[in-house]
């Protein structure tokens, strides 16, 4: 009972510290709940919609624009800056003003074409990579992009998998130097910066562990091979800041009309 007393005022005092130093946090919290609690059911689960875009629509382009005006969709595809406008122009007409998330697989470059990531990944250079991710967040962000699906963090270990060129190869070591190196660089300092984007870390976990190199199939992990092995690249991503809530929600603001 004693431990637990102790346990408790440490957990108190613990959080009043941590509200005094992180009043951005606070202050992103209390608009979270409060947009939530104007939201509809249907609002809410529109907002879990990842269209890619007007094609993906039954009905077309007019459907498309129909379910933005709604608030029935959280982000789509990111096509011409034109698109863009157009449909983020159509979600600011919704009861709420949601603005859309623009993603995009902008893996190895935007504008200027690097090497694919297998290919980055055997310069053994964090920072020319995080350079790279610079580049591609500097210029996909010009476009309207505010996010990217990468870094691709899958450990592969069998030449047969058809998607190994788009992770960083089977060392978990470098792979996790080269995940924080990609968020740092596509998310740099502060995401509320026109030129950077929000990074997303994928694919699900032990995806890469593929039997007989066929996508999709049956994986066999023991523990102590998926905590050493595949799952430090996650980590060292998320550490280094990628998929937090803030970061999404910040995103999600500065995708507005703000953006030119």
């Amino acid at each position: 009972m004693k431990r637990l007393i102790i346990f408790i005022i440490s957990i108190g005092l613990f959080g009043n510290t941590f509200s005094q130093v992180n009043p951005p946090t606070q202050k992103m919290d209390a608009f979270i709940s409060t947009l939530m609690s104007k939201m509809t059911l249907e609002e809410k689960i529109g907002q879990l919609n990842l269209s890619s875009g007007g094609g993906g629509i039954a009905g077309g382009p007019s459907a498309m624009d129909s379910m933005l005006a709604k608030g029935m969709v959280g982000a789509t595809g990111g096509f011409t800056l034109q698109a863009i406008r157009h449909s983020q122009e159509a979600a600011l007409k919704s009861r709420l003003k949601i603005p859309l998330l623009f993603g995009l697989d902008v893996i190895h470059g935007y504008k200027t074409v690097f090497p694919i990531p297998l290919g980055l990944s055997c310069t053994w250079n964090p920072e020319l990579i995080k350079n790279s991710a610079r580049i591609a967040a500097a210029e996909a962000s010009a476009n309207g992009i505010c996010w990217t699906y990468s870094p691709m963090v899958d450990i592969a270990r069998d030449p047969r998998w058809g998607r190994i060129a788009e992770g960083s190869g089977e060392d978990p070591f470098l792979a996790s130097k080269i995940a924080a190196a990609m968020v740092k660089g596509y998310q740099g300092d502060d995401l509320s910066k026109n030129n950077t984007i929000l990074a997303c870390v994928k694919h699900f976990g032990l995806y890469g562990g593929a039997e007989a190199g066929r996508d999709y199939n049956t994986v066999d992990m023991s523990r102590i091979t998926m905590f050493q092995f595949y799952l430090p690249p996650y980590k060292a991503a998320f550490d280094a800041g990628a998929g937090k809530c803030h970061v999404v929600v910040q995103c999600n603001r500065l995708c507005s009309g703000d953006r030119k």
